[in-house]
């Protein structure tokens, strides 16, 4: 999707494109390539300078880090509103987003769907202008949904499959979206809106599935359950397709909603742009993939920097939590808050230590030093973020003391929050750490958000 976007979006417009890893040179002098990792707002402030308008693609990212304790939405929600701050900084007034259908009556929307809807509130929350395109599946070749579909149709010519293969969903084609994206880009005057778009087929999956074997020149024969199971659906089509489970996850997960464009397709209309119908696509993509598959090896496209590796056994760590803020609390209030609660929780274990200019040492009953200091960072913190950098402990790998992080974090409008730690390194050894502290800190942080609903609600 990125490579096929700003192919297009060059033929009339100078483009910054963003990625972890970037060619080391542009074979086009209206691309400019840079580096940028969305989990450091700084950075994403600096690689959105000189943008008027933006385009994020962004979907389930994991940070680099050996610990991750975070959902594939909360680290998503995060990106986003790193994307937004920098957006605001940078003074780009229009985002153009491209998310999923979102089902109409549905009474509750799986983890993925309901992500994709919250990143469109997130990104428009510090002043831009958002225009979001809700799609289904999109055919094209090296898309993993549609790779997880070809999979299955080359590689089985019998299937029994849960309920969820009777749900319908309104495919669009990869070259149909990229021109969609271009539209939207250049044309603010329609953000502040959400559209669907789609091609003109309506299937169910099962039906997607037997069109894909024909077209492949064999027969899939399906029996579909009247009942779904979503562990075996998950392990089944990871096992057969070879996909990860961290993709395949929230995908099966969205399967039980029909993914159809209720609201109509005015944005299409309006653009244009007449998506084509599934067998059309898959052929085209089909074609795609024939085409990739026979490039010589010696390619003419330019080579690439790799991206900033972590070092060899990196022991750097992230957790985030999000929780309900019923009083709408400052981030500097919520990070007072937590210093206040925390020792008397954990009474008379653990003391709390104020240090001069913001933060605290938190430190064992009996114990000499301080097991975990924190100072108040007051030019990375900002309204909605407060931020507070490891400046020593016991409990500190010295190579993150004044890299470390713990952050308080206010989003959507200030009714949520969340707590992240980035770059966090244990001085404990590996296994010690990630079975006592590690688990230590996701329950202390689980009890502090049931805290806030409790004591503030």
């Amino acid at each position: 999707m990125g490579r096929a976007l700003v192919e297009a979006l060059a033929a009339n417009n100078d483009v910054i494109a963003l990625g972890r890893s970037v060619p080391a040179t542009s074979s086009r002098p209206e691309v400019e390539y840079r580096r940028c990792d969305l989990y450091d707002v700084e950075q994403a402030t600096a690689a959105l300078e000189g943008a008027t308008a933006a385009v994020y693609l962004v979907h389930s990212m994991l940070p680099a880090a050996r610990l991750v304790q975070a959902s594939f939405a909360d680290l998503d929600l995060v990106c986003a509103d790193n994307f937004a701050r920098a957006a605001a900084k940078a003074k780009v007034t229009h985002i153009v987003y491209l998310g999923g259908i979102v089902p109409e009556g549905a009474a509750k929307l799986s983890e993925h769907l309901r992500s994709r809807e919250e990143v469109e509130r997130v990104l428009a929350s510090h002043g831009a202008k958002v225009t979001s395109l809700r799609a289904g599946m999109v055919i094209g070749a090296g898309g993993s949904s549609f790779n997880i579909l070809l999979k299955l149709a080359q590689r089985l010519p019998w299937m029994i499959i849960p309920r969820w293969g009777t749900e319908r969903s309104q495919p669009i084609g990869l070259e149909d979206v990229v021109s969609l994206l271009v539209y939207a880009t250049e044309h603010p005057e329609l953000a502040g809106a959400a559209y669907d778009v789609g091609s003109p087929s309506v299937l169910s999956y099962a039906e997607m599935l037997r069109q894909t074997g024909r077209l492949l020149g064999r027969e899939v024969h399906i029996l579909t359950l009247p009942f779904n199971l979503p562990v075996i659906s998950l392990l089944w089509v990871s096992t057969i397709t070879g996909a990860s489970v961290d993709l395949v996850l929230p995908l099966v997960e969205s399967l039980k909603h029909e993914m159809v464009a209720t609201r109509g397709l005015e944005f299409q209309a309006a653009a244009g742009i007449a998506a084509k119908p599934f067998d059309q696509l898959v052929q085209e993509a089909l074609l795609a993939e024939k085409a990739s598959s026979d490039e010589p090896a010696l390619s003419l496209r330019p080579a690439e920097s790799p991206a900033p590796k972590p070092r060899a056994r990196s022991r750097n760590v992230v957790s985030l939590q999000h929780f309900p803020n019923p009083q709408r609390l400052s981030a500097r209030q919520l990070a007072e808050e937590y210093f206040a609660w925390l020792p008397a929780a954990l009474k008379p274990m653990l003391r709390v230590t104020p240090l001069d200019g913001g933060g605290c040492a938190f430190s064992l009953a009996g114990w000499p030093r301080a097991l975990l200091a924190l100072s108040f960072d007051d030019v990375a913190s900002e309204p909605g973020r407060a931020v507070y950098r490891l400046s020593g402990g016991d409990l500190v790998a010295p190579s993150a003391i004044g890299r470390g992080t713990l952050e308080f974090r206010t989003v959507l409008g200030g009714s949520e929050v969340i707590t992240l730690v980035s770059q966090f390194e244990p001085r404990l050894p590996w296994f010690v750490y990630k079975y006592t502290q590690a688990v230590a800190h996701l329950l202390v942080m689980k009890a502090f958000g049931r805290h806030l609903v409790k004591a503030c609600g």
